[in-house]
């Protein structure tokens, strides 16, 4: 016997959108099965010379399965291939005409046909296959005991039956092979927008790096020099300052977990915010105030928005270092663009601290900044040197290129 192989796939009309589409097959079932069952009885009964209650008797397992031929055709098949056969040997003893068809009628044939029909769109290749063999070979034993000789028209059902389930067959592995088409396309498309995602939290986590620990830090140490910078503190006032201070430096550690987390290193790209070469200043306004003397040298040059981005964010992370790392050090930074208009040279240079800090800002460092600005640079084409000085300060050289790429 021919079984069912796992889960037989979906015919390409069961996942139409439109509901008239999806009923369709079951529309065509009723009117076959309504056509061929009292055709059959008649021709069987009348041509054929059968007795009425075994033309009933033959015609109701021949057609009646094709209504749900559209959901288990081979089951239907079972059903259907044994009625076929039955009736074949039962036409053995009747006397009929030698120029109606035998083993088979018409009616039989058609019947057969929209089953081979719903099995290529429902079952797998080797069913078919097992189906079209089961067929040929009880037609092949039929016709050598034809009644009236064997003749072309024997192998009638055999050679329809293998055309309707290969041009049924190759339409289902279409349909499937669109489908898998579409999946995977849907697949590809989840696939990139997770990494869009990726990067979109990337971006943010650079951003969410330069911005918040630069803010944090000069908090940090507002809060623990208050007592020394401001006169006549009271004890509740210098416990708000050193809770302040506290808070802030555990802040920075998740932020700094947060950034672990969020970072991709195979990332590139960034987003482009609004800050760029005029709001240095404001950057060095802020150090200055948290007790860090910082030399200035500005640049109005009108630069590409990437550029000038990537120079805030440089200057803007080197401050940072020096508040975390050498507070107290003088600072001094330059940005100047080069006569020729090639490129803009970024400087951060700091002296070493008036003396070294009783506890550090952050217990633990992840080098994220020296990283985010090399990003940065690369981003623009451009080089950085960082490093220390023999006198213990700190230097950070950063060249961006003006031309030759389209930064914008």
């Amino acid at each position: 016997m021919i079984s069912v192989e796992g889960k037989p796939p979906g015919a390409p009309l069961s996942g139409a959108s439109r509901w008239w589409v999806r009923l369709l097959p079951w529309g065509l079932a009723f009117v076959l099965c309504s056509a061929l069952l009292p055709t059959t009885i008649k021709v069987l009964s009348a041509d054929y010379g059968l007795n009425a209650g075994v033309a009933s008797a033959l015609a109701i397992p021949q057609a009646a399965p094709l209504l749900f031929a559209v959901v288990r055709p081979l089951r239907a098949w079972y059903v259907i291939f044994v009625a076929d056969v039955a009736g074949a040997l039962v036409l053995l003893t009747a006397d009929f005409e030698a120029r109606l068809l035998w083993p088979f009628p018409p009616m039989q044939i058609v019947g057969y046909i929209g089953l081979c029909v719903a099995l290529g769109l429902r079952e797998r290749g080797r069913t078919l296959i097992l189906v079209w063999l089961a067929t040929a070979a009880v037609n092949a034993g039929l016709m050598t005991v034809a009644p009236h000789g064997a003749n072309g028209m024997t192998a009638l059902l055999t050679i329809l039956g293998g055309v309707t389930l290969l041009l049924t067959g190759a339409l289902r592995e279409r349909h499937e092979a669109q489908r898998r088409l579409a999946e995977q396309k849907t697949i590809s498309e989840a696939e990139r927008g997770r990494r869009t995602l990726l990067e979109e939290r990337a971006r943010i986590a650079r951003e969410l790096h330069d911005v918040v620990a630069h803010h944090m830090s000069v908090i940090t140490v507002q809060a623990d020099t208050a007592a020394y910078r401001l006169d006549r503190l009271t004890p509740e006032a210098r416990e708000e300052f050193t809770s302040i201070a506290a808070a802030a430096r555990e802040s920075l550690g998740e932020m700094r977990r947060l950034l672990g987390v969020l970072r991709n290193e195979d990332a590139h790209g960034e987003l482009a915010p609004q800050p760029g070469l005029s709001r240095i200043g404001q950057l060095v306004e802020a150090t200055v105030r948290a007790g860090v003397p910082v030399e200035f040298t500005p640049c109005d040059a009108d630069v590409p928005e990437a550029v000038g981005l990537s120079a805030y964010r440089i200057v803007q992370e080197a401050l940072a270092n020096v508040v975390r790392h050498a507070p107290g050090a003088p600072a001094r930074v330059s940005v100047t663009a080069a006569r020729d208009g090639s490129r803009l040279t970024v400087l951060v240079v700091n002296g070493p601290p008036p003396e070294p800090p009783t506890a550090p800002l952050e217990s633990t460092g992840t080098g994220h900044g020296l990283v985010g600005m090399r990003e940065r640079v690369r981003l623009a084409d451009g080089t950085l040197d960082a490093g220390p000085l023999p006198d213990g300060g700190f230097r950070i050289a950063a060249q961006l290129p003006l031309t030759g790429k389209d930064l914008t």
